[in-house]
């Protein structure tokens, strides 16, 4: 199916590891030009090295801490030309109330939601004064299905939730879709080191993970490019109509997936 992506300008944050390489493969499979941010610059120039040469399309890289109020402006005015927006970074540690502290939570919400809220207002502003665009949020599944052990990612992920179905309830009269995807467990970097240490804990063995993973849906966690096609699906003009909806990605598990 052609995508009819080809040519568009695409930004991904959070674009050196994980899903945001797997939608930076994705897009420029698809004959996007892509736009990657994050802070790991030596991540992110193999990344783009790797995609011009095997898709042959323009990749820049923008070293950035979405954290940082300057770094965002300088961002979203450097790439004031783009058609899609991807909210990708993100970074909540697990925990429960009483072992995540104010400083850890803010910190983390910084990236992870206000990261994304605020691009968003800037690139939302840009993408009207064009005519329009597409943004992408990606979010979490902890957002809907709430978990204690991971309450300040729960919490983060329902807001984005929230913003993401408000904003996008009513953008199509700017010509602007805005989506969401929750993920469920995913198999990225991050992932594994979580597994691997859970795994050293319960079973005295780090490589015996993958015993850790029986209970979820097919046995494994979601692959990164699973991800990255339904996004590159969803700011495609083949999901035109669609605005304000988050869709769940993780095997039907928040859905009451048993095994």
């Amino acid at each position: 199916m052609d995508l009819h992506l080809r040519g568009k300008r695409v930004l991904i944050t959070g674009a050196s590891k994980g899903i945001g390489a797997a939608a930076a493969e994705a897009f420029a499979e698809e004959g996007a030009h892509i736009r990657l941010a994050a802070r790991n610059v030596e991540k992110m120039q193999a990344l783009a090295d790797s995609l011009r040469s095997r898709h042959q399309v323009d990749v820049t890289i923008h070293a950035t801490d979405l954290r940082n109020a300057e770094d965002l402006a300088a961002l979203a005015a450097a790439s004031s030309d783009i058609d899609i927006l991807v909210n990708n970074a993100g970074d909540i540690p697990g925990g429960t109330l009483d072992k995540v502290d104010e400083p850890t939570w803010r910190h983390a919400w910084e990236l992870k939601v206000f990261g994304f809220i605020n691009l968003t207002r800037l690139v939302y502003a840009q993408m009207k004064a064009r005519g329009g665009g597409i943004i992408v949020n990606d979010i979490g599944a902890a957002g809907e299905k709430f978990d204690a052990n991971y309450i300040c990612g729960s919490a983060g992920n329902a807001a984005l939730m929230a913003f993401t179905r408000a904003l996008g309830g009513k953008s199509l009269k700017d010509n602007i879709r805005v989506v969401g995807i929750n993920p469920g467990p995913v198999a990225t970097d991050r992932y594994l080191t979580r597994m691997q240490a859970q795994a050293k804990a319960q079973l005295g063995d780090e490589s015996r993970y993958r015993e850790l993973e029986k209970n979820l849906p097919l046995g494994r966690a979601a692959k990164p490019r699973e991800i990255a096609d339904l996004m590159a699906f969803l700011a495609s003009d083949r999901a035109g109509y669609t605005s304000g909806v988050i869709y769940t990605v993780d095997g039907g598990y928040s859905a009451g997936f048993s095994s």
